[in-house]
């Protein structure tokens, strides 16, 4: 009697049990998104992004992700990046083209986009991606943590990798509009209140630390949001006479009160919508 019982529990807490991930196909797609409740890497055929010769002001930043990521992408040792600084100005954007510069120059190379509240399960992710031939670049988007949040211990699995080392095969590129990746009010605060002021934030602050390259991005210039503007009419094939387009692109910047590619961007958008030009976004 015993033994059936047993064994309709056995039986119970199989059928209540995750199915394993299937093996990713990773001929699939150069691109994939990381999902849980199932685990699971769904392929991304068309990855919505720009051409890196569109990114303008970021010369320096692109230029050093570049060449990190094409050193991975040949197997050479790269670091850990983190993208950080002010909004809308081609973060994840150059991330993105990033990558597709690589592959245009016949490198194989696989980005994987994480999101931040699925960090707890980057262990899993890692199991999967650990000892396969490919290359892959860790993404995750808009990366900061709050003054209770625990996902920054998840992702110290990226960065150090734990006893097992971080795999050989991944390297780890963030975006945040924060440098140490949590409010600066947060990080006085602790000071201020803890018992040891030094030690209450380090964890959290070093976390930065971590990532080998740090790339600033900075409010344009309106040249350089100009310059942007210009760029994509012409790549686009929009036409528009010069008077024109800075008269309409500064009221725009001024309406949003701030000026940016992604504001840059969202002009042209409206600007080849009322020239019936249709456009890649």
């Amino acid at each position: 009697m015993a033994n059936k019982t047993l064994k309709r529990i056995a039986e119970a807490l199989e059928r209540m049990a995750p199915a394993p991930l299937p093996s990713p196909d990773f001929d699939a797609a150069d691109a994939f998104v990381w999902h849980v409740e199932p685990d699971r890497l769904e392929p991304v055929p068309q990855v919505n992004r720009i051409g890196i010769e569109l990114l303008i002001g970021v010369n320096r930043s692109r230029d050093t992700l570049l060449e990190n990521t094409v050193q991975f992408a040949k197997g050479l040792p790269a670091n850990n990046a983190l993208l950080w600084g002010a909004r809308g100005m081609g973060k994840s954007s150059l991330v993105k083209a990033v990558h597709a510069e690589v592959l245009d120059r016949g490198l194989p190379l696989k980005i994987v986009e994480l999101q931040r509240e699925d960090l707890p399960s980057v262990a899993r992710l890692l199991n999967h991606l650990r000892g396969r031939e490919e290359r892959f670049v860790l993404f995750c988007d808009d990366l900061s943590f709050s003054h209770d949040d625990q996902h920054y211990k998840s992702l110290k699995a990226v960065l150090d990798g734990g006893i097992e080392g971080r795999p050989e095969n991944v390297v780890f590129y963030a975006t945040s509009n924060r440098r140490h990746l949590m409010p600066r009010d947060m990080i006085e605060n602790e000071r201020s209140s803890a018992i040891n002021p030094s030690e209450s934030v380090e964890e959290k602050v070093s976390l930065s630390d971590r990532f080998g390259l740090w790339l600033g991005f900075h409010p344009c210039s309106q040249d350089e949001y100009l310059d942007m503007i210009r760029g994509y009419c012409k790549t686009y094939g929009v036409k528009i006479d010069e008077d024109t387009l800075w008269a309409e692109a500064i009221e725009w910047q001024a309406t949003r009160g701030s000026r940016s590619g992604r504001v840059a961007w969202q002009y042209f958008t409206d600007l080849a919508g009322r020239k019936g030009v249709l456009i890649n976004s």
